[in-house]
């Protein structure tokens, strides 16, 4: 079984001009982040899963496969409203030959921990290949139990249960978990590179960021590993002020395709719609300053 850990950014759904999914534009983002070095690719929210109807869930996780062609692992979007079509999309990901699936419990209702707990069981046991539980709090308003986690860890293993905790403080309680579960806890963080300097002093094995500027996010990682931490610092620095103009989910994804497009790799920065934030101009502007300032500190020494 593929160990996952490392650097796997969350693809953007790039959409055409009469709001289908643009195929060609999706293959070329798959190889641009390979070529910056990625670890991996996932599908998940920021992919506007959400947006996406389930036969086109369906067709991003095959087409994101396929072309991917085996040279990083794929974490496939599986988080349902119903557990049925939760283990739908789990099996279908397993078929098309994702290495993992990722999901978030449903968020229609406010669900009992004795529901959730059987919910992301139920879609563990439907399936061979590992399973990342995603917290989600941040949208959903509450966060996941720890001795969830634990649990999933002790009946399934770390080798099939991975987890991704966003509910805050998300330092001491990425500690918490550790202790409790004795180490064994595979944690990819999910802040868009924010607090992966924090995170990674306490043990994560990944991040999860946005596809927008995964040389920077490679460039962070690395230094990490390498023990460089003035590097990883000024590089930090920017990132974290660039993520902060990405407060919310809506916010990300506009900052997100404009970024992709200004590199070339997107030819339009078209959102599923309806949408609640408009990047206006001096957003823009700030956005482009940032990313001018984070390449020259990801290329200097």
């Amino acid at each position: 079984m593929t160990t996952l850990e490392g650097v796997f950014p969350v693809i953007s759904t790039p959409f055409t001009d009469t709001d289908e999914l643009d195929p060609s534009t999706l293959q070329r983002e798959i190889d641009w982040l390979i070529e910056g070095g990625v670890d991996g690719l996932t599908i998940a929210m920021v992919s506007e899963v959400l947006r996406l109807s389930e036969a086109e869930r369906r067709t991003l996780t095959e087409l994101t496969v396929e072309h991917t062609g085996g040279r990083v692992p794929v974490i496939a979007s599986v988080g349902a409203e119903t557990t049925r079509l939760a283990i739908s999309y789990a099996t279908h990901a397993q078929e098309a030959g994702a290495t993992a699936v990722m999901a978030i419990s449903p968020m229609a209702v406010a669900l009992p921990d004795d529901q959730i707990a059987t919910y992301f069981r139920t879609i563990i046991e439907s399936i061979e290949i590992p399973v990342v539980v995603q917290d989600a709090s941040g949208y959903l308003g509450r966060a996941l139990p720890i001795s969830l986690y634990v649990d999933l860890i002790d009946r399934y293993g770390a080798d099939r249960v991975y987890v991704k905790p966003e509910a805050s403080p998300i330092g001491p309680r990425l500690s918490t978990l550790r202790e409790a579960s004795g180490g064994r806890a595979r944690v990819f963080e999910g802040t868009g590179g924010l607090m992966l300097v924090d995170s990674f002093s306490r043990g994560i094995v990944g991040t999860m960021p946005g596809a927008e500027m995964p040389w920077a996010i490679v460039a962070l990682w690395r230094a990490l590993l390498d023990g460089e931490q003035e590097r990883a610092s000024r590089i930090h620095g920017l990132i974290a002020a660039l993520v902060s103009l990405q407060t919310s989910l809506d916010s990300f994804i506009a900052v997100e395709k404009h970024m992709l497009v200004r590199q070339g790799v997107f030819i339009s920065e078209n959102r599923r719609q309806p949408v609640a934030f408009i990047l206006d101009a001096e957003t823009r502007a700030a956005v482009d300053r940032l990313t001018d300032e984070l390449l020259v500190a990801c290329t200097t020494n």
